[in-house]
This record gives C-alpha cells, structure tokens and sequence, in this order.
C-alpha cells in the first residue's frame, strides 16, 4: 500500500524575496518546486499538497483597495481574497505539476480544492487581533475606516511607519471536505488543499456556516489536514535544509533529528523564532502527537536528496 505524505510549500516555493511578482517569475518558482516534488511522487508516494499566500493575498487585498478608489468598485472581504488566492495559486501549481508529470512520463490526476477551514467563533484570537494584513494606511486613514468598518490597526514598526490592519489568527478545528481529500488521495490523485492555511469559518447553531475575518496559521492547518486524513510523513518545505539552534549565531548547529523532548525543551527555550520557525516546529510536532510517523523539515531543492531535511518523530528509534 502506497504512503501518503502531505506537503505544505512555503512562501519561497512560489515567490523569492528579491522578486517583484509577476506571473513569468512565479510559474518559473512553481515548476523548479515541481521538479523537486516529482521525487516524492517517483517513490510511490500518493500526495497532498498545501502552500502558503501571504504575498499574494496582500496583493489581492491591494488590487480590491485600488479599485474602490478609483474606480469605486466594491471592495471583497478577506475571506473572498483568501478564496482567490487559494484558485490562482492552485491553478499555477496544478498547471506545473501537470506538465512536470507529463514530462516525466507519470499518469495521475491533480485535483485543486477550494478549502474552508472551520475555527472555534468564541476563540480567544477575536479578542486578541495580532496578523497584519494589506497595506498601510495614514493615521487619518485609519481612523476612518476603523469608524465606517469596524477595522483594528496597529502601528508599523518600520522606518516609513504608518498603520496597518490587524486581524484574528484563530487555532483551527476542522477541515471541511477532509473525507473527501482523504479518498482521492489513497485513490492515487494529487489533491491541492488548505491554501494559505484555509478560509476561515464558523459553525452556526442550526449548523450552517458563516465566513471570519481572519487568517489561519497555514502550519497549523497543514498539520491538522495530515493528521486528519491519516498521512504517514508531513513535509515543510522552506527556505533552509536543516532547522538549527542558535541561527546564524557563531555557535549555530544544525539539527538532524528531533524526538518529542528535545523538540518540547528548544521551543521552551526560545530556540525557534516566533514569526518563521517555530510554527513550522510546533505543527511538526502535533502531527506526530497525533498519529503521523515522521515530519520533515526541509528546503524543497532537497527533498531528491533524502539525507537532509530535520526529521521529527516521537522517539528517536522511531
């Protein structure tokens, strides 16, 4: 029986730091990342793959705001903009992906889904507005649409300051249409699924669904599809080989392997950073808590090569 691994491509895979965006730089990041992702599929592993958006959805949210000023266009929620997100980036991996199998004479089907995530409504996350979204606005600017929306800013730290919108960063609970990811990935299709870490939404009490303003953590959402559709490993795909403690310090060290311990006391301690790593540690961590039997942390030009990447599993015999 045939192993399904889930891999959650992060932010590089679509979109390098020193580039302006276009469609001709991210289809070319696209298909190099494919390339690497073909080794996985070789192995006979079946797959589910997930990506990051934070570029791209701040674009989004932009080119909404463009266009209400000047052209007085409505403006779409951050659900809509999540949502768009999720199609235009599913369409440019499922493209590449397609035309990388084809060149490497491999016969699946690829599939993009477009995912709600479901979170708790009384999250304590609503109270606590942290994740900043879409541009920066004025001071003056900002108070104005915290009047007419409803919007929470807080101040940029950085040299040009201004104001930026902040909203919730809820845990996630549930990954509607799991069952579903679930079967056409043992049935051998490649599913594209959670992108940017879902849409978020709440149940009602007569169960119908209703959108949230807010963003989910994509390593926390990725971690939980995995556990949830029983996935034996759980890629991370990022912009280094190896997770490290002491990061870039003169005493850095590279970290091979990691059990649930070592993994528990390096968080406690501080090792990771908070706004990069640690997430990625933390959703690695939870997936092998949870049933998965290893996840792996790595720079996607290295997955060909099996001896990199941080391996992370309960026990080191693992």
């Amino acid at each position: 029986m045939s192993k399904l691994a889930v891999v959650a491509l992060g932010g590089n895979a679509l979109l390098r730091g020193d580039q302006r965006g276009t469609i001709q730089e991210q289809e070319q990041n696209t298909l190099d990342t494919m390339e690497n992702i073909v080794e996985i599929i070789k192995e006979g592993y079946n797959l589910v793959i997930s990506h990051g958006n934070g570029p791209q959805v701040g674009n989004i949210l932009m080119q909404h705001d463009a266009g209400a000023e000047k052209y007085d266009i409505p403006a779409m929620p951050l659900d809509y903009c999540v949502a768009e997100s999720q199609g235009g980036i599913g369409y440019m991996l499922e493209k590449a992906l397609r035309n990388t199998l084809k060149k490497h004479g491999i016969n699946k089907e690829v599939v993009t889904l477009v995912t709600k995530v479901v979170v708790d409504k009384n999250d304590e996350a609503f109270t606590n507005l942290t994740k900043r979204v879409g541009r920066i606005y004025t001071k003056e600017q900002a108070d104005a649409l915290e009047a007419e929306k409803g919007w929470q800013f807080k101040e940029e730290v950085k040299a040009d300051g201004g104001w930026r919108r902040v909203v919730a960063s809820p845990k996630p609970v549930e990954v509607m249409n799991e069952k579903i990811v679930q079967r056409l990935a043992n049935e051998g299709v490649i599913v594209i699924a959670t992108g940017g870490g879902g849409i978020p939404v709440s149940y009602n009490e007569d169960g119908t669904i209703t959108s949230q303003e807010a963003v989910i953590d994509k390593d926390s959402a990725n971690s939980l599809l995995a556990s949830r559709i029983k996935a034996d490993e759980f890629y991370v795909l990022t912009d280094v080989p190896y997770v490290y403690i002491n990061f870039k310090q003169p005493n850095e060290k590279k970290l091979d392997f990691l059990d649930r311990a070592d993994t528990l006391k390096y968080i406690e301690d501080g090792m990771f950073a908070e706004g990069s790593m640690a997430p990625k540690i933390r959703a690695s961590l939870n997936f092998v808590e949870n049933g998965g039997k290893k996840s792996v942390i790595t720079e996607a030009t290295k997955l060909v090569d099996r001896s990199f990447g941080t391996k992370i599993t309960l026990n080191y015999e693992d």
